[in-house]
This record gives C-alpha cells, sequence and structure tokens, in this order.
C-alpha cells in the first residue's frame, strides 16, 4: 500500500509518497516514522498528531489504528485544515 503525503507532512518527509507492508492504518503509520524519521513529531506510536488528516483511498477519513489495509489502499496524509 502506499503513503501519499501533502502539505506539512511532504515537507516533513522529502518525499511525495512511499511504499509499505501494513495490514493496519497503525502499522502504516509506525512504519512511515521509522522509514521518516522527520515525521516523529507528527505520528506518536501508531497515532496520527490532531493537526494531520488521514485519508484513505479517496472515500473516508480515518483514525483509529486498527483500520484494517489492504495491498492496494492509498493513504494520504495531510494538515487537517488542507482543502478548507
Amino acid at each position: 500500500m502506499y503513503i501519499e503525503f501533502l502539505g506539512i507532512p511532504r515537507e516533513r518527509a522529502g518525499v511525495s509518497e512511499i511504499e509499505v507492508d501494513a495490514a493496519s492504518l497503525g502499522q502504516a503509520l509506525t512504519q512511515a516514522a521509522v522509514c521518516l524519521p522527520r515525521l516523529s513529531d507528527l505520528i506518536d506510536g501508531d497515532r496520527l498528531h490532531p493537526s494531520l488528516a488521514a485519508n484513505l483511498n479517496g472515500d473516508r477519513f480515518v483514525r483509529d489504528p486498527a483500520t484494517p489495509l489492504t495491498a492496494g489502499d492509498r493513504l494520504l496524509l495531510m494538515s487537517a485544515d488542507a482543502g478548507g
């Protein structure tokens, strides 16, 4: 599955997206923080900082670390105020 970054998360990550192997949102966030240490202040363990939002496949916003993910999913991390 892919994690795409917009706004502040992209600025901190230094890349537009990464590919991870994760079965849940929490696992994906943990892997992102390990792969991109500059995100560590935006990801606390397996949870997003309240200033961020995560959108799954352009369909819905998710926060629960137990949210299941599949290989073809795309997760978009952005500032919670992005898009107005």
